[in-house]
């Protein structure tokens, strides 16, 4: 018995020396595996390369991105809810991981509640109400919808895809202005442009950062941003609420997770690093010119963003009634 019992204790001990030594400041052992749930090039993919980047000069191992796309997102989220909860697997979750598609879709492999934790949030960008400016001449968002309620053929917007902010989004402004309004979900924005250019679809309430050259140019016209306050690089935009929308205020967001049971002492590391990253102003312009602004917080903090914003997108997904296998 007594030797059963001696065996048991180096065992236990054994199985603790690798989490009192990473507590201690061993990690990172090996390289960092940084699971991207969306597609190379889009804005996670390249936030996510630049923040990689950053930490693996900060804390002395590669970090290593690996794409892994699908199911809005699910599939690569639900590799680091599976992952070892060692620190040597996480990656960006949007804001559809932590509070939409728990809503949206029938079966969710993971609960964003209890299997992935945030370090800290990594990145905001809002979504622009853009029209074309050949075919549509609102100027403000009252005349858009004045314009819009007129028109015997009705208004369509224009989509990356069923579920995703822009889609939810333009369904909920459209509730909201009482106009009826076809949803035409697109892959991307780079469908969805051209398709707007032509005067196949009427407006769109995608995210910015692929629409600020045409709206430079002049093909397209902003007529507001659904961020709190005015966005840097559109200065002369208007929020929602200045343009006579409240309480319209919709960001897509994204937080670095990891899965539940990585040592806090790790989680600690990852965030100072994030932190060091998103106050560095060379940093932040480079995340201004992908169309996002770099962010820190607690992971406490990046926590309660998700639970404050899942009853809002809940009740957008039922107006929307969108709903995915």
């Amino acid at each position: 018995m007594l030797e059963r019992r001696t065996l048991l204790a180096a065992t236990a001990a054994a199985i603790a020396a690798p989490a009192r030594a990473m507590a201690q400041g061993a990690w990172p052992e090996r390289p960092v595996r940084v699971v991207v749930p969306w597609p190379p090039g889009g804005s996670t993919d390249v936030l996510a390369r630049l923040l990689a980047e950053r930490l693996s000069q900060s804390l002395g191992q590669p970090f290593v991105v690996e794409n892994k796309p699908g199911a809005g997102g699910n599939i690569g989220t639900d590799a680091i809810a599976n992952a070892v909860p060692d620190g040597h697997t996480m990656g960006p979750v949007t804001v559809g991981g932590w509070s939409i598609n728990q809503y949206l879709y029938t079966r969710l492999p993971y609960d964003p509640e209890r299997d992935i934790v945030p370090v800290s949030m990594h990145w905001e960008l809002p979504n622009v109400f853009a029209v074309p400016a050949q075919h549509v001449p609102a100027r403000t968002l009252q005349e858009f919808v004045a314009w819009a309620k007129q028109r015997r053929e009705g208004v369509s917007y224009g989509s990356p895809g069923v579920g995703t902010t822009p889609h939810l989004s333009g369904a909920m402004f459209a509730s909201r202005a009482g106009l009826d309004a076809i949803h035409v979900p697109f892959r991307g924005a780079a469908q969805t442009i051209p398709a707007m250019l032509s005067g196949d679809v009427t407006f769109a309430l995608d995210n910015l950062a692929s629409y600020v050259p045409v709206i430079q140019e002049g093909r397209m016209r902003a007529l507001a941003v659904t961020s709190a306050e005015r966005w840097p690089t559109l200065p002369d935009v208007p929020t929602m609420a200045e343009a006579g929308v409240p309480d319209f205020v919709v960001t897509s967001w994204c937080a670095f997770a990891v899965p539940r049971g990585v040592p806090r002492a790790i989680i600690d590391r990852v965030n100072a690093g994030m932190r060091e990253a998103a106050e560095d102003p060379a940093m932040q312009e480079r995340f201004l010119q992908t169309g996002a602004r770099a962010l820190w917080t607690t992971p406490e903090d990046a926590a309660a963003r998700a639970a404050r914003e899942r009853p809002m997108w809940r009740e957008v997904v039922r107006i929307s009634g969108a709903r995915l296998e």
